[in-house]
């Protein structure tokens, strides 16, 4: 069966939000995407695509910056157990200007190590031409024994992997048409058995997410199923969530949260607890500068905050307090010079929050535990709460990483949401400190915030009789 441009144009339209989404639960999704276990019965020699989480820096020895490639061992074990051939692709980093891509050469080196055996990469895979796959991957999946695993290079040193991150509607057709080749084209010269073992993969830049729209037989890794019905689920219903960075689009993701009326307690740092401070100011009749974030001098920059941005912090400050949720934020900053401030002045911007900040944190985390303590209470954690990569502004989020292990001892489950919070946890604790670190942030953030995972649409879409 050929994958038409047609239905390529649907679910991106869909994806883009174009179209209205249907009203899914993330447990309706994940009960419509069939398992692993699913393709037990797939002959021995058959050629399985796995959408592999190889964006990863692996560091010298085993077990270092290849937790992401450790994650797919499970899966990539079961594959090779029933002698299919696995040919694994994914991204790593993005294309810069001026700068080569990243090579897969030493994820796979890695890969290889972890399985206990030879990983091959394909360079050179796809015609950018014509967006499909080359003759001669097919000829060197044709030509492996049984039980090898494949990685082709960087899906990201090509265009096409990221057409739909920041396309316009009207361009959507002709993008259609070409994912359609692509998905097409693997289908005929590579697999038509796939699996998704990339939890970090969750974004509109992985435009290859359609891919899944083309094969016949679709399933979820082990591990990638085990993150969504198990940790994942949890942080669906946790009772406090700690909220920061610089990312004024996460707004999206806690307000779809609020909605849900689990939440009892909020903290918030960075550029959403500033909003949240700005909104909570106007609302009582008074003023708060943000400084230059919200210069429109500055608009171009990651932590400008928009006036609108300001309205939907005071819906939120609305809704909450309807549901009783208690909103903790910073009570003072420390600026680029490392002064401590209470308040910002108009070329002021904060790089961390302050001692205060911290002890109030303390304390409303004390509290916390104990209205909790005894109940099954879950804890997500998201962010850091300054540029915590610069020892002179690291204090508050070092010091908040020791209130998660505090949370787990007093018998909360607490989830860290991965990206720059896992990054600090490993920092500044350590993993037994938590009760689970998810691998991947953004992905985290899509499945319990406002939109649902790209993936986990297209493989819904694909399972579909």
């Amino acid at each position: 069966m050929t994958l038409s441009a047609d239905r390529v144009l649907k679910l991106a339209r869909v994806l883009k939000g174009f179209d209205k989404r249907e009203n899914l639960t993330l447990e309706q999704y994940l009960g419509a995407i069939p398992r692993l276990d699913s393709l037990a019965g797939v002959a021995s020699g058959t050629p399985v695509l796995v959408r592999g989480d190889v964006d990863a820096k692996p560091g010298p020895e085993l077990g270092q910056g290849d937790i992401r490639l450790r994650s797919m061992q499970e899966t990539l074990e079961f594959g090779r157990k029933r002698g299919w051939k696995q040919i694994v692709f994914g991204h790593l980093g993005r294309k810069e200007k001026d700068k080569p891509i990243a090579s897969l050469a030493t994820v796979a080196v890695r890969l290889g190590k972890i399985l206990g055996c030879e990983v091959p990469l394909v360079e050179d895979w796809l015609d950018e031409a014509t967006g499909t796959a080359q003759d001669h991957v097919r000829d060197k999946i044709a030509a492996a024994a049984p039980g090898t695993v494949i990685v082709l290079q960087n899906v990201r040193a090509y265009d096409l992997e990221t057409v739909l991150w920041k396309a316009k509607e009207d361009a959507l057709p002709g993008i259609a048409a070409k994912l359609a080749a692509l998905a097409n084209s693997l289908a005929e010269k590579v697999a038509t058995v796939y699996v998704n073992e990339a939890l970090s993969a969750g974004s509109l830049d992985a435009s290859s997410t359609i891919v899944p729209l083309a094969m016949r037989h679709v399933a979820l890794g082990q591990y990638i199923a085990r993150e969504f019905e198990g940790p994942m689920l949890d942080c669906l219903k946790a009772k406090l969530v700690v909220f920061s960075g610089i990312k004024i689009d996460k707004l999206d993701d806690l307000e779809a949260m609020i909605a849900r009326g689990t939440i009892r307690t909020i903290f918030s740092a960075g550029s959403l607890a500033m909003a949240l401070k700005k909104a909570d100011a106007l609302v009582a009749g008074k003023g708060f500068c943000l400084g230059v974030t919200e210069d429109p001098a500055h608009k171009d920059k990651p932590y400008y905050i928009p006036p609108e941005r300001i309205e939907q912090a005071k819906r939120m400050l609305a809704a909450g307090k309807q549901q009783g949720i208690e909103f903790v934020l910073p009570v003072d900053f420390m600026l680029g010079d490392e002064r401590v401030v209470e308040t910002l002045q108009a070329g002021d911007q904060q790089f961390d929050i302050g001692p205060k900040t911290s002890a109030l944190f303390e304390q409303k985390v004390g509290q916390f535990i104990a209205a909790h303590r005894g109940q099954p209470t879950a804890v997500f954690h998201n962010g850091v709460f300054g540029m915590f990569e610069d020892p002179r502004f690291e204090a508050g989020t070092k010091a908040f990483i020791a209130q998660l292990k505090r949370m787990k001892d007093a018998g909360l489950a607490v989830y860290v949401g991965g990206g720059e919070g896992g990054t600090a946890l490993e920092k500044y604790g350590q993993p037994d400190w938590v009760t689970h670190c998810f691998t991947a942030g953004g992905t985290v953030l899509n499945a319990l915030g406002a939109e649902p995972v790209p993936y986990l649409v297209a493989l819904r879409a694909a399972a579909k009789p």
